[in-house]
């Protein structure tokens, strides 16, 4: 339709004002109590939504990325009780009373985590997509190591494992980075964890 054709009023955006918008809750929706980064936070959903969606697409917690929504890539690596895992791979009503931590959780602008300073220092990244899920990730591995849990290139099972490129690069093996900026993320990790 041409412009001069159109009926005044009539335009194709009513208004440049982003909206955000949130996925109607479904007829078959329960509600779910979550707590994300040390705030309750109420939700009816879908059952069968993944802690992956309610955090992106109810929460607006968009630090967790959507890669290849099959647990084959880790962007989407958040904590749970400390541990890690694929919140793509998880339903969010099994999160009930348990503490999930996001990347948006472990630092802010102004007041950095250690990790994310580190992987700033470092350049720990290209594109930076997969870069909250390997923060997440690298903080649990961190803890890993420290409670001395041993990883597939642990050489002696009866010692705590030792804190080594081998180790990193093994233990962050579930973490890919398009952008090949490993050996970054590698440094970034052991400044850490040799400062703690």
């Amino acid at each position: 339709m041409a412009e001069k054709d159109r009926p005044e009023g009539d335009t194709p955006f009513e208004s440049t004002t982003a909206l955000v918008l949130r996925p109607a809750a479904p007829p078959d929706a329960i509600n779910v109590r979550l707590s994300i980064n040390g705030q309750v936070r109420e939700l009816q959903l879908d059952p069968r939504t993944s802690l992956l969606d309610a955090l992106r697409e109810h929460l607006q917690l968009t630090g967790t990325k959507k890669g290849c929504d099959h647990g084959q890539c880790g962007a989407c690596t958040v904590l749970v009780g400390g541990r890690r895992i694929n919140s793509c791979l998880t339903l969010a009503v099994m999160h009930e009373g348990d503490e999930v931590t996001t990347i948006e959780g472990l630092g802010q602008p102004g007041q950095l985590h250690a990790l994310q300073a580190a992987f700033l220092k470092h350049d720990g990244f290209q594109c930076g997509y997969c870069t909250p899920g390997q923060i997440c990730s690298a903080q649990a591995m961190l803890q890993e190591l420290r409670d001395g849990m041993p990883s597939h290139v642990t050489a002696d099972l009866q010692q705590p494992p030792a804190f080594s490129d081998e180790e990193i690069r093994e233990r962050m093996s579930g973490n890919l980075c398009r952008c090949s900026a490993y050996p970054n993320i590698v440094a970034a990790i052991r400044e850490v964890g040799e400062a703690r």
